[in-house]
């Protein structure tokens, strides 16, 4: 039986997305193996929000080809669709499929043991690869590129690659890799409820972004704004209760404009309402939510409605090219008036064929490193008063599948870790926590009997 491992990377959508593939390839007839050294498939579900995160997909697909010389890796996800020849030239890539087919991948590797992937009826070729692309009848609507193998001299007439599983110890010449890119469709690839956690599993219920923020890439790779039907939310919701979860996250790329393809009436503040008086789900947490979505409303509810996770996780830009002294020292100083809890902070990255990358003024690497710095300062102070007034405080949280130094974790509603020492809870309890000391950045309590 072929054997695959799938590592994903970036946001919570994206790992729905993984958890949906996953449940794809198994339902196929594929196993997963418990490690690299053992899986003739190696699955990447990337990102490519940052050039750091490209760089790191590059690295493990060399990694992977290295410690696994026979292992065929298929590289999928926000990186294929951006930069699909890039990655086809990695040594060890045998597919490459963007987010335009990330639905279809147990139907390539299902077909590959037998003839790999039947093609007919020519089309376009992508504008990254150069090369001819075709049809394929057995994955549907495809732009399949045949990309020329490193080093060697150009087929006359390419055809369908040979990508069969390769039998231990046998060993092939590489084919060209297959790239499947294509426009990003309009209906919203739905991601049915499977949870690749013992607990938190997250939900995707929003695709795409029709914003055209000067820095970002990511609206050309998603695709515009698609949305799950609430009805369909709902089910999933109820399924995902039913086998006994107590924390759902709903996730999308750009979540706020949940509903807005759908009908002028469907809002994300009315599938939160709706969730909560059609299901009995225990908690709903909110993933990372645009600012200017977060209403007074959204607060309201947040803030009475204990079924909420008490926590908005919202994106902030600042730093930016032409980003000046002054620029930054009004960013530090908002900063300092606002008694946020935690700050993830990373540089401005430029991204290939985005007006901001092309844009004068570039800061320096070094004096947005620097930056950088400077904001995590004024934030760590914060982190630690916020961390002691949950002292003495009894906080409703969740048992984590994970351990601090061999001890269970929880988190709680407000998005704290926990740790409780002695404890042998089992994960995916939903319990109040009674909250005793803060050290090294951590909360420690336990389980009042």
């Amino acid at each position: 039986m072929p054997t695959f491992q799938l590592l994903n990377f970036g946001c919570r959508a994206s790992q729905a997305d993984g958890a949906a593939i996953k449940k794809q390839l198994l339902e196929s007839g594929l196993q997963e193996a418990e490690d690299i050294s053992a899986s003739q498939v190696a699955i990447l579900n990337t990102c490519t929000v940052t050039a750091r995160a490209d760089a790191e997909v590059r690295q493990l697909v060399r990694r992977i080809h290295r410690a696994n010389p026979l292992c065929r890796i298929l590289v999928t996800g926000c990186y294929a669709q951006r930069s699909p020849a890039e990655i086809a030239q990695l040594d060890g890539v045998v597919w490459v499929v963007g987010n335009s087919h990330k639905h279809l991948i147990a139907d390539l590797l299902r077909s590959s043991p037998q003839s790999g992937v039947q093609s007919a009826v020519s089309e376009p070729s992508h504008p990254e690869s150069g090369v001819r692309s075709q049809k394929s009848e057995a994955i549907g609507r495809t732009q399949l590129v045949q990309v020329r193998q490193r080093g060697a001299t150009p087929a006359s007439s390419p055809g369908p690659a040979d990508h069969s599983f390769v039998p231990d110890g046998e060993t092939r010449t590489p084919e060209p890799p297959t790239v499947l890119v294509g426009e990003i469709a309009e209906e919203f690839h739905f991601a049915p409820a499977f949870p690749d956690e013992r607990t938190r599993p997250t939900l995707k219920i929003q695709d795409g972004c029709n914003a055209r923020c000067s820095f970002c890439v990511i609206p050309s790779v998603r695709g515009r704004s698609r949305s799950l039907a609430p009805a369909r939310v709902v089910e999933q919701v109820r399924e995902l209760e039913q086998r006994g979860y107590k924390e759902i996250v709903l996730s999308g790329i750009n979540l706020g404009s949940y509903g807005r393809d759908i009908g002028r009436d469907i809002t994300f503040l009315g599938l939160l309402g709706r969730l909560l008086e059609e299901t009995a789900i225990a908690r709903l947490r909110i993933s990372s939510i645009e600012p200017m979505d977060v209403s007074a409303a959204l607060i309201r509810l947040v803030a009475e409605e204990p079924r909420m996770a008490q926590h908005f996780h919202i994106p902030l830009q600042s730093g930016f090219p032409g980003e000046t002294d002054q620029d930054h020292a009004a960013s530090a100083a908002f900063i300092e008036t606002l008694p946020f809890t935690y700050l993830h902070i990373f540089p401005y990255s430029a991204r290939p064929d985005t007006p901001a990358a092309a844009a004068p003024q570039q800061v320096n690497g070094r004096v947005a490193r620097e930056r950088a710095q400077e904001i995590r300062s004024l934030i760590t102070p914060k982190r630690q008063t916020f961390l002691q007034a949950q002292v003495g405080r009894k906080l409703s949280a969740i048992t984590l599948d994970e351990s601090e130094d061999g001890e269970r974790v929880a988190l709680s509603s407000n998005y704290l870790k926990i740790v409780l020492p002695g404890s042998n809870l089992p994960p995916n309890m939903l319990l109040d926590i009674q909250v005793g000391r803060v050290h090294e950045g951590l909360l420690f309590g336990f389980a009042p009997e």
